[in-house]
């Protein structure tokens, strides 16, 4: 344990000034450092959301307990974090065969934090994912800068974080689509929750992205996200979605809706993706996942990101 707590030292010391300096308050702290203790560690304002990964360690049930108990109180002593704050969650490791946001509870508690001068609502008990990705925080700002005056689409929006930074960017109009009523609530609290709520320029509509795309008129958006998950079985899709198996077709029906210069920003954060260039049909597309990945995260594969032109 002292080895955890001797790293955590470490990492809370640099992370935190360098957070301070930028004026972030939503960070990753640890990003499972030493195998021993398979922990991601993010910080919300005054909370801590704790991730614990399975891996080959195995303890019984009792070490188990008392082990968490350990690290949660080094967690507290090393952060300042109350232990009321912290939330621990547990994760299988490359698992893809679940929906993308599993939930635990129904505890419905969410706070709200800051990021780039807009508000976010959190909720750390109830699911797996927060509602908010942090690793996209540097994609985020650049994508509000690139929205003013455009047209934008979110496709597999979850809780709506990239419509918003596009609406806080004055987007001439932000269409954000995804399947699940419940994440698009979310995100049009969001919108709310930043006084950008209007029916003339922003739409949130519930529905599997294919089919969304199909039936879209021809050159419609001029700025596109879309983040899918690794995978998804939801019961109101007719099949599954893979995204190593499906991405190509994704980005062949998106490519009519986009104008002649629009730009696509595809990512995904599937460990071991390869993109199958030979069906991308756009003019330009690049790899930009080395410029997204934020300071905070020592994992450089939190996710893969390109850039397209068509």
């Amino acid at each position: 344990m002292q080895a955890f707590e001797n790293r955590l030292v470490k990492v809370y010391r640099h992370i935190s000034k360098w957070a301070k300096r930028q004026q972030i308050s939503c960070y990753r702290i640890y990003d499972m450092d030493i195998p021993e203790f398979p922990l991601c560690i993010d910080r919300y304002e005054d909370h801590l959301h704790v991730a614990e990964y399975k891996t080959r360690f195995s303890m019984s049930e009792e070490e188990h307990v008392a082990w968490l108990a350990a690290c949660k109180s080094v967690m507290a002593k090393v952060t300042g974090v109350a232990s009321e704050h912290i939330w621990m969650k547990e994760r299988k490791r490359l698992s893809r065969r679940s929906e993308q946001y599993e939930k635990l509870e129904e505890a419905g508690q969410r706070i709200i934090v800051q990021e780039g001068g807009l508000q976010f609502y959190v909720n750390l008990r109830d699911y797996l994912d927060t509602g908010l990705f942090l690793d996209h925080r540097p994609l985020r700002s650049v994508f509000r800068e690139e929205a003013a005056g455009k047209h934008v689409l979110n496709l597999f929006a979850y809780t709506g974080s990239f419509s918003v930074y596009a609406a806080a960017g004055n987007a001439a109009s932000v269409t954000t689509v995804d399947l699940s009523g419940t994440y698009l609530r979310w995100a049009q609290d969001n919108f709310d929750l930043n006084h950008l709520t209007d029916p003339q320029q922003h739409h949130f509509i519930q529905s599997d992205v294919m089919d969304f795309l199909k039936k879209q008129p021809l050159n419609q958006f001029d700025l596109v996200f879309a983040d899918p998950p690794a995978f998804s079985n939801s019961k109101r899709m007719s099949g599954t979605w893979d995204t190593q198996r499906d991405h190509a077709a994704m980005l062949h029906f998106l490519y009519p809706c986009v104008k002649p210069g629009g730009v696509v920003y595809f990512s995904n954060n599937l460990r071991n993706f390869q993109p199958d260039w030979k069906k991308w049909e756009y003019a330009s597309a690049k790899d930009i996942t080395a410029s997204t990945i934020p300071e905070d995260f020592r994992n450089k594969r939190i996710h893969h990101c390109y850039r397209l032109i068509k």
